[in-house]
């Protein structure tokens, strides 16, 4: 896997994390002004790591999904930087890492901090999923179905591709794919562990899943250190195999501007209708 010192990275998928990897982030959590403090975090971060701009090597940054405002100040402050530093850019969207996180948690090799439950360790035989999520407002998560490398080939698409939904429907689409994993391999149990802001805030919904584990209402960032410099090896990992993301923002959201209607006719020009 490539080296990922004089990295630094930027997410506004909720809130803002910033960091230089090796050390701790600097955590913005769901603040109304993260986007605000974005630039001087980022200054303030380069410069406790003991390092100017121009020594940086990568620039990863999230891409969401998430919504437009915050998520974009943060795209477009890392183009800028990889732009005149000449960095490399690489693009990273929160879930999958958030499937790495719950892994790294089952097998113990990441520890847990105070406030995030343990999750259970896999047992063998064991089919553990991660349903990751990020608050998307309006009542909905962004969300995408992963099961354990044990269980799918390396570069395998998700069970449930990174979509926008409302909790209820996406306990229903879970509880569908555990029942077909169930009928095609009756002899070993589903589990579905649920991570992500967002999870712990529709518990509610998932009680409506029929195979939950564990529920941990957290992202990557907020396991400090080891957390900033998973999601930064994610990134590069899957951009070294081929499967990295372009640096573009992942929205998901259909826009809330359409094209108006033509105004109705109201009053009629014919002949025949002013005659009658």
């Amino acid at each position: 896997m490539a080296d990922v010192t004089r990295t630094l990275v930027i997410d506004t998928s909720y809130g803002s994390a910033v960091g230089i990897v090796g050390r701790e982030p600097i955590i913005e959590a769901d603040s109304r002004t993260h986007v605000e403090r974005l630039q001087g975090n980022i200054a303030r971060a380069v410069a406790e790591a003991g390092l100017q701009p121009r020594d940086l090597d990568t620039v990863v940054v999230g891409i969401g999904p998430a919504p437009f405002t915050g998520l974009r100040a943060g795209i477009v402050a890392a183009k800028t930087i990889a732009y005149a530093t000449g960095a490399t850019l690489i693009g990273q969207d929160i879930l999958a890492p958030q499937h790495e996180l719950a892994a790294r948690l089952r097998d113990a090799s990441i520890a847990a901090p105070v406030g995030i439950p343990a999750f259970q360790p896999l047992q063998e035989g064991d089919i553990r999923l991660t349903l990751a999520v990020n608050d998307a407002r309006r009542r909905q998560l962004y969300c995408a179905l992963y099961a354990d490398a044990s269980d799918t080939a390396p570069g395998m698409r998700p069970l449930i591709d990174m979509d926008i939904d409302y909790p209820d429907h996406i306990a229903e689409r879970v509880n569908a794919v555990v029942a077909r994993l169930r009928e095609a391999r009756p002899e070993r149990r589903v589990l579905v562990d649920i991570i992500g802001h967002g999870a712990g805030k529709y518990a509610a919904s998932w009680a409506g899943i029929d195979a939950v584990g564990m529920v941990a209402d957290a992202t990557p960032f907020d396991f400090g250190a080891d957390g900033l410099a998973l999601f930064a090896r994610h990134a590069v990992a899957h951009r070294d195999d081929g499967h990295g993301r372009t640096v573009e923002p992942l929205y998901l959201r259909r826009p809330d501007v359409s094209v108006p209607k033509p105004l109705k006719q109201v009053l009629h020009h014919g002949g025949a209708e002013r005659d009658a």
